[in-house]
């Protein structure tokens, strides 16, 4: 995954917090329990239980990594972060681990080990889920762009207030931004912007 990208995600999970708290950084929130708890509900879509029949859900438990990703990056975050350095690590850490021969259930178990263990979030275990659940950095950037930037279309079109419409001429909106994350260039510097203005030129006259 680019530097570029892994920016962009840093600044879009910055201003997400940042709307739930204005000094989220200092409030030292357990971004690390979070993390953990998504391991174990990515094991319900990738099934655990040897003594029933189950047929793992990939493509969900690909979305549960994309979740474990906003939690992660949050933990990353220190008082007077330089988010620039923090992205040059970031995509170090990425690019040094190599392809996992671990299973998905080895891969989240590490990581939710090390989450319980250190109250922290490893960049390298998690890239080593990554690796195991086949979910290329291409992949985790556009669907975490996705749904970053529709939580925001959909907070500033009243959706906390009730009046948002989420079904666009009887498609929801997430079928909307699938079709707008196909269309669009993830490599683009302004791609989460990109994504809210095809949501707002869909949106308008359509609900």
């Amino acid at each position: 995954m680019n530097r570029i990208a892994i920016r962009n995600m840093l600044d879009m999970q910055h201003r997400m917090n940042t709307r739930v708290h204005a000094d989220w950084i200092s409030q030292e929130f357990e971004w690390y329990r979070a993390v953990w708890i998504e391991c174990g509900e990515l094991m319900d879509h990738v099934g655990y239980k040897w003594w029933k029949k189950q047929v793992p859900d990939i493509e969900q438990v690909r979305l549960e990594v994309v979740d474990i990703w906003h939690f992660g990056m949050s933990a990353l975050f220190e008082p007077e972060v330089n988010l620039e350095d923090l992205a040059d690590k970031i995509a170090e850490e990425l690019a040094g681990v190599a392809e996992s021969e671990q299973s998905i259930h080895q891969t989240t178990e590490a990581l939710a080990q090390h989450a319980l263990q250190t109250r922290s979030f490893s960049v390298s275990r998690f890239a080593a889920l990554m690796s195991a659940c086949g979910l290329s950095g291409e992949e985790l950037y556009r669907h975490y762009v996705g749904k970053n930037v529709l939580n925001f279309f959909r907070q500033d079109h009243g959706y906390q207030d009730g009046t948002y419409v989420k079904e666009w001429r009887g498609r929801e909106d997430n079928e909307h931004l699938s079709e707008v994350l196909a269309e669009l260039d993830a490599d683009l510097s302004a791609f989460p912007e990109a994504v809210y203005q095809a949501l707002s030129s869909r949106y308008q006259g359509l609900s």
